[in-house]
């Protein structure tokens, strides 16, 4: 049987004051989807507008990215469905990619708090990288409880967002998720740092996008 993962792709093209280009880090989707795809994982994209979903960082000379670049899955994705029409509980997984583009769309909107709800609450994995665990902020459980209270995860951290978009970013997910009672932590600056915490799967930054779909493909054989 195989098995499907749902990942919730940014539509924004500009952040912060200065209108900085952005949207996801094109690595941050296709070195996940190379690693789900070489393992015969299925992967469907939403976003929370559905359609068009701008990139950034997008390297030409990384085999897995211009292989993505030029697949149908890349097509696919430019044709993303609309999130509230989408069930997560109708995968096995999702997967929030980063990019500053979720800062503007993903964090605190309510079809991407409620697909982390639903696809914790039905047994499914929860998985996120760099800025893409902004997705769990503002998300509670059933008795008013912060998603990420005790739990251990990772992000993008302040060291890394000092020297990158600390003026375009509306906070620091680091201090974001502290407050909110998660146990943060993180490795050397743009070195692969993943955590996994049960059913929930971060990773700190583009480095640790592929290493991050390992942990999750390892996860998803032990649910087979």
């Amino acid at each position: 049987m195989t098995q499907h993962v749902l990942f919730i792709v940014t539509n924004a093209a500009v952040i912060g004051p200065q209108n900085r280009k952005t949207g996801f880090f094109f690595a941050e989707v296709a070195h996940p989807f190379d690693v789900l795809d070489k393992a015969g994982i299925a992967v469907e994209f939403s976003s929370p507008a559905g359609g068009w979903t701008p990139y950034d960082a997008y390297d030409e000379k990384d085999p897995a990215q211009k292989e993505f670049f030029e697949s149908k899955a890349f097509r696919r994705l430019n044709r993303s469905r609309k999130l509230s029409e989408v069930d997560a509980a109708d995968y096995d997984a999702i997967l929030v990619p980063g990019g500053l583009g979720p800062m503007v769309d993903i964090q605190r909107n309510a079809a991407v708090q409620n697909a982390v709800l639903r696809a914790w609450s039905t047994g499914k994995l929860v998985t996120a990288v760099c800025h893409g665990p902004c997705a769990l902020l503002g998300v509670e459980l059933g008795d008013g409880t912060p998603f990420v209270r005790g739990k251990r995860l990772t992000s993008f951290s302040k060291k890394e967002e000092y020297d990158y978009a600390r003026d375009d970013v509306p906070y620091e997910l680091e201090d974001a998720f502290k407050a909110e009672g998660a146990e943060y932590s993180s490795g050397p600056n743009w070195e692969p740092h993943v955590v996994v915490d049960g059913r929930l799967i971060t990773g700190q930054n583009p480095a640790s996008a592929g290493p991050l779909a390992k942990e999750l493909v390892a996860a998803l054989k032990k649910l087979a």
